[in-house]
């Protein structure tokens, strides 16, 4: 599974990790509804994770069309804007579990 998360938005690493922790539910609920047997295999080896950085909404957006015509299981989240960003603003995207390792090559580790 890979979380990417905006690096423009400078959130702070609480918020980043909080970010990623509703990236990876979101992703893990539509994997459980959608593809449960790709879910048991990710959950066979140790349910490995990722978390990498991309530079704008527009980066993001575009991960995440790719993804999906690529079949992932993939989520955007939005925030509820009480802390550190406006309501709305998509602050991180998750995309797996699965091979997902073409889609984000070239992608920096957070």
């Amino acid at each position: 599974m890979a979380l990417v998360v905006r690096t423009d938005l400078q959130m702070k690493k609480g918020k980043i990790a909080a970010q990623c922790c509703h990236a990876a539910v979101g992703c893990y609920r539509q994997a459980l509804r959608d593809t449960p047997e790709l879910l048991a295999k990710w959950e066979m080896v140790g349910e490995p994770k990722i978390v990498l950085k991309c530079e704008s909404e527009l980066d993001m957006f575009d991960l995440h069309a790719k993804a999906m015509t690529l079949g992932f299981n993939t989520v955007l989240i939005r925030d509820a804007g009480h802390t550190q960003v406006a309501p709305g603003t998509v602050t991180a995207l998750g995309v797996g579990p699965g091979e997902v390792e073409s889609l984000v090559k070239g992608l920096k580790l957070l």
